[in-house]
């Protein structure tokens, strides 16, 4: 079934636990206006809710660009501050408190706004003729929206620092390379592939992923000595649920364990 979200956004359920979000203004190159934002920061909050919802894919709909980043028409017209949620940042996204994994399927372009909101996202798939960047420098801008400390995360230093100063954009096999994206396809393949990397994340225990990830995330920004104490709260809190007594039980039994996401 696929909920339309204000049809400038479309919500499916698949396979009982994946969120599969589409950015739906293909005539705007799926730029984002203050009627998208809104809607994907209600959809973060609700599938961070739902405890049926265990892993969210975002893509957009069919064109060359998978989202152009700022709609500028809204800009212009003086209605840039809706494109930002008090919650979730610009797109209502990229500084949404999101604990469960997001995937971004990008089949086309990746630039400015589009490649920031796929650098929130935990994984990346892109299509084999996908470009990344980010160009604002060329406009006298910056990327505001997490590009210019999100990039350096995610690629070598230089490379991020000669992204974000010349504004070129890379191709999809090198930023393969460099660790930017986790899979390159055919463009037919890439949503696909994102649902199978999802299905993959939602065949393990729900709640072990997630305090996995929330641990993961905050490596590169704490001393160690933090991130041990983060692990060992995050354990503890794992080992009070269900499915840490299902994992072992399952193994013994030698079945299929049942994730109940408790």
């Amino acid at each position: 079934m696929i909920e339309m979200v204000d049809d400038v956004v479309l919500f499916e359920v698949v396979d009982e636990h994946i969120g599969l979000v589409t950015l739906n203004r293909p005539a705007k190159r799926n730029a984002i206006n203050g009627a998208v934002a809104r809607m994907i920061d209600d959809i973060v909050k609700r599938t961070e809710a739902d405890p049926q919802i265990w892993a969210v894919v975002i893509t957009s709909a069919e064109g060359p660009t998978f989202c152009a980043g700022a709609d500028l028409a809204e800009v212009a017209a003086g209605r840039g501050h809706e494109l930002s949620t008090p919650d979730g940042g610009f797109a209502g996204f990229v500084e949404s408190k999101r604990v469960k994994p997001w995937i971004a399927a990008v089949k086309g372009s990746a630039l400015g706004g589009g490649l920031e909101i796929s650098l929130a996202c935990d994984m990346r798939v892109v299509a084999d003729t996908t470009v990344l960047g980010l160009p604002e420098v060329k406009r006298g801008l910056m990327a505001g929206a997490g590009g210019i400390y999100r990039l350096p995360l995610q690629v070598p230093r230089a490379i991020a620092l000669e992204m974000i100063a010349t504004g070129e954009p890379m191709a999809a096999d090198r930023a393969a390379a460099f660790g930017l994206v986790n899979r390159v396809v055919p463009a037919d393949e890439v949503v696909g592939t994102a649902l199978d990397l999802a299905r993959a994340i939602c065949g393990n225990a729900p709640v072990a992923v997630r305090e996995s990830l929330q641990v993961a995330r905050a490596a590169a920004d704490i001393p160690e000595h933090e991130s041990i104490l983060a692990t060992r709260v995050a354990f503890e809190r794992l080992s009070q649920t269900e499915d840490y007594a299902e994992g072992p039980r399952a193994f013994v039994e030698k079945r299929a364990p049942q994730w109940t996401g408790r």
